[in-house]
């Protein structure tokens, strides 16, 4: 079984990218460079907006989530798993982690990267406001 999401965010100047443990996309539109691992703002979907069908597959201890995003012509995608204890309640933020741990904005666990493994040249374009990221999302057992 599959399930898809999509998601629209922007670039934000203060995008760094620079974490080595997540990566996250808010709803939120501001953004200081203390927020190093977010990677998209003003997003069309936090985590508790995420469909019931997605939310489902994703508490699923065998599920696998694949987070690719796309700007212009580049793509990268993050890969993770899904776990029993992900809540999906936070209202404005989807963070994909290295780790296992959990809380109410994880998306996915175990991912294959963190904002700081994002290439230099994807990274140099979430820097400009106006450039739009279509974010999309796949969940499957």
């Amino acid at each position: 079984m599959r399930v898809f999401e999509e998601i629209e965010a922007w670039g934000h100047c203060n995008i760094t990218a620079g974490n080595e443990a997540t990566f996250e996309i808010t709803k939120e539109d501001s953004l200081t460079k203390r927020g190093d691992c977010i990677v998209g703002v003003r997003a069309s979907k936090g985590a508790c907006e995420l469909c019931e069908w997605f939310k489902r597959l994703a508490g699923k201890a065998n599920s696998r989530i694949t987070l690719t995003l796309k700007v212009d012509e580049l793509v990268e995608v993050a890969v993770g798993r899904g776990s029993p204890r992900l809540t999906f309640k936070h209202p404005t933020d989807l963070v994909a982690r290295k780790s296992s741990y959990t809380c109410e904005r994880t998306l996915m666990i175990e991912a294959d990267k963190a904002a700081a493994d994002f290439s230099n040249v994807l990274i140099q374009s979430l820097k400009d406001p106006h450039q739009r990221i279509e974010v999309f999302l796949t969940v499957e057992i």
